[in-house]
């Protein structure tokens, strides 16, 4: 199924159950905020050198398959909202990041170039 057929979906559960009048940007945006901490709890408490066996249990991916899942319908739901096409907003992105964080300086650093960093 591509990006479109799956917001689709997305769209057609949310009016089948009249939710789309819940659904203004503020409270997606503030759902989509929650979903990510939901997300984010999932692996909360562990280690950075266990969180691939952490990941090898199968409840651990399951929920984090979960929440992925409510983050994505949310981002979904907001992106159709707002009439914003996902796909060419990442597209867009990634040219901006290309220019941004060329891959001479930036292949392998965690941290962005100090000219970066610089005000102005």
């Amino acid at each position: 199924m591509d990006l479109h057929a799956l917001q689709d979906a997305v769209l057609a559960f949310d009016r089948e159950r009249g939710w789309e009048q819940f659904h203004d940007p503020k409270n997606l945006c503030m759902a989509l905020a929650s979903e990510v901490g939901e997300l984010n709890a999932v692996l909360r408490w562990v280690r950075n050198e266990d969180i691939d066996s952490a990941l090898a249990d199968r409840s651990n991916r399951d929920a984090i398959r979960q929440e992925i899942a409510d983050v994505g319908i949310l981002l979904l739901l907001l992106c159709a909202r707002t009439g914003v096409r996902i796909d060419q907003a990442v597209l867009e992105k990634l040219e901006q990041n290309a220019l941004k964080y060329p891959i001479h300086e930036s292949r392998g650093v965690a941290e962005p170039p100090a000219r970066i960093l610089s005000p102005g």
